[in-house]
């Protein structure tokens, strides 16, 4: 071992010796490293901030890192300990699992004679877990690391155990890995005996499959009908709240949150995505903004690489695991690493309100016990981009102000957005994370949110979001969302008794027109448009077996789904900054087709590749 791998600073350890320690900040005036009034500053701040001394100091840029890990060094009378030059001994870290070590956030660096050197980046706290280590270990002496390097040496050396584990996070009854879509010979099998009864009996198919596209249609309309009306100050159907006002924090010491940021590809964004973070401005020493990246993503890494972090943004790596790569799997393995109470997920494209971390630590200190779960609305930034993006900023306008809030406040499952989503970490453990197989994970754990007894309540906070302005990445980002519902429900309705239990009926049945309402208004679109054949006088298979008036019915139908469409985007775009898309609105009409597309290229990839995940480019349009 050479003095390049150890400083030893003082042979004789304070901790040892029994002496007072001296102050860290003092340590730091002593040496010049910050003034007395900083010092100062920073302890008024630590009053009120669940954070350590050095976190402020080096939020705040009155201390670089390696200063304070000299003065932390010298104030404990211990020796640094260099894991990226000598990595830790994989034989010592196999005496205690892995848990232990992810808990306490050490790892056992090397061994000199019998005595074991532990790293740990918190001295003050390690005689809390010496008696356990001493019952393995004969003799330990503590060196200092940073807990971003034990971090990453824990993540490198059980690399695969934790990816492994990041897979199948979920247990396997809640799990689509478990779900094993029908082979390809079934499918064929199914075809060839629909298009047979198409053949023989053309007009009894179209009927069948036509009366269930409609009650499916009538179904979801409902539903956007009661969201709608509810818009407009209608009592909640039960105690689910959508909240708007909040005042400032209120808890002391106030919590750390830990975002997550999944990037995957992101040449352009990356430098963007922490401009925008700049802006947040909960207390910088209390935020733990974790890019999350996979391991074989050299365009993300190198991007990173060129770019300086803040000390409150850091880099985790998700090793390879099989032929998995998609975003909850490298949630789930980014989880264990963060060092936050709250939990939040935002988007590489996404640009948060200022105060958004604010709110949602206000509104936590306010919510019941059951509410692990806060949603802040999704919007875009780009919409004058081109048709299109004016088209799906009405469409999420449409579903974030008007439609989701109208189904919290039926009391009905909230199917989660992907982004801005906040948790209190211990429940979002207990659920299992992310499944890691289904690609609309967020919709999944929304369900499995409210099986297991828990609410999700939506904030009235803003991210910003680059709507998807290209028709193909348009499609295929729709038809990873199609597919993720379709898995959803298929797994969830694997025992639709359970699933009635857990849930109550009001619930389930709302689940059930939601998924199968969302789903089919797309798959079954082809068939409602072949009545516009009879508008045209022309002759319809079905003629012959419904009266002339369940025909006018239907079309009646039709023009009060497109209508309460119309007027729910309407009022979704009435706000101010938004009223310019009004005369965009009507044209939604020829929007939804692309959605067909969508919706077949889902049934397709769900017969081949369930858990194929399509990724949606990123910066394609820059913010307005």
């Amino acid at each position: 071992m050479s003095d390049q791998n150890l400083k030893l600073l003082d042979p004789q350890s304070a901790l040892t010796a029994g002496r007072p320690l001296v102050p860290l900040g003092r340590h730091l005036v002593n040496n010049g490293v910050i003034t007395g009034t900083q010092l100062v500053q920073a302890l008024h701040a630590q009053k009120h901030l669940g954070a350590r001394l050095d976190e402020i100091l080096i939020a705040e840029g009155w201390a670089q890192a390696q200063d304070v890990q000299d003065a932390l060094a010298r104030q404990h009378g211990i020796t640094q300990a260099d894991l990226t030059e000598q990595a830790p001994d994989p034989e010592l870290a196999a005496q205690m699992p892995l848990e232990f070590w992810l808990r306490h956030r050490v790892i056992p660096w090397m061994r000199i004679g019998r005595t074991v050197l532990i790293a740990t980046a918190r001295p003050d706290q390690f005689e809390t877990i010496k008696a356990e280590l001493s019952d393995v270990f004969s003799g330990i002496l503590v060196v200092l690391s940073t807990e971003t390097a034990i971090t990453e040496a824990i993540a490198a050396e059980y690399a695969h155990p934790l990816a492994r584990a990041a897979a199948t996070r979920v247990t396997p009854s809640m799990s689509c890995r478990t779900w094993k879509a029908p082979h390809r010979s079934l499918w064929s099998l199914v075809g060839l005996a629909l298009l047979a009864f198409a053949l023989l009996s053309p007009s009894w198919i179209l009927t069948i499959v036509s009366v269930f596209a409609i009650i499916s249609v009538l179904g979801l309309a409902i539903l956007k009908l009661f969201a709608f009306i509810s818009h407009f100050g209608l009592p909640s159907h039960s105690n689910t709240k959508v909240a708007n006002i909040y005042p400032q924090p209120t808890r002391n010491p106030l919590p750390k949150v830990s975002i997550m940021v999944p990037l995957f590809h992101e040449k352009e964004i990356a430098e963007t995505l922490i401009h925008r973070l700049f802006r947040l401005t909960y207390p910088k020493a209390l935020l733990d903004v974790v890019l999350v990246l996979e391991e074989q993503d050299s365009i993300t890494r190198h991007t990173l690489e060129q770019t300086t972090l803040p000390s409150w943004m850091r880099v985790i790596k998700v090793p390879a695991h099989g032929q998995l790569t998609t975003k909850p799997r490298a949630l789930n393995f980014a989880l264990d690493f963060c060092r936050g109470d709250i939990i939040g997920i935002w988007d590489a494209e996404d640009a948060p309100s200022p105060d958004q971390i604010d709110l949602v630590v206000s509104r936590f200190d306010q919510v019941d016990q059951d509410v692990v779960c806060l949603q802040g609305k999704l919007d875009y930034y780009n919409p004058n981009a081109n048709w299109l993006a004016r088209c799906f900023t009405i469409e999420y306008a449409s579903w974030w102000r008007i439609i989701l809030p109208g189904i919290a406040r039926m009391g009905l499952v909230i199917p989660l957005g992907g982004t801005t989503l906040f948790f209190k970490r211990k429940e979002l453990e207990a659920l299992g994370g992310w499944d890691a197989h289904n690609v609309t994970e967020d919709a999944d754990l929304g369900v499995r949110l409210a099986r297991a007894g828990y609410r999700a309540e939506l904030i009235d906070t803003v991210t910003y979001e680059e709507a998807n302005c290209r028709t193909w990445p348009w499609i295929k980002q729709r038809s990873r969302w199609l597919k993720g519902f379709l898995v959803t429900y298929l797994v969830h309705m694997r025992r639709p008794r359970q699933l009635l239990r857990d849930l109550g009926a009001w619930r389930f049945l709302g689940l059930q027109v939601f998924f199968l309402g969302t789903t089919s208004q797309f798959l079954l679109a082809p068939v409602l448009w072949s009545f516009w054949l009879l508008t045209l006088g022309m002759p319809h298979p079905i003629q012959m077996l419904l009266p002339t008036n369940a025909l006018y019915a239907v079309g009646g139908i039709f023009v009060m789904v497109e209508i309460l469409t119309i007027c729910i985007g309407l009022v979704a775009v009435s706000r101010a900054e938004r009223r310019f898309l009004m005369p965009w609105v009507p044209t939604m009409i020829a929007y939804f087709p692309l959605g067909v597309l969508a919706a077949f290229k889902a049934i397709y990839e769900l017969s081949i590749c369930p858990f194929y995940w399509d990724k949606t480019q990123h910066g394609q349009s820059m913010e307005e």
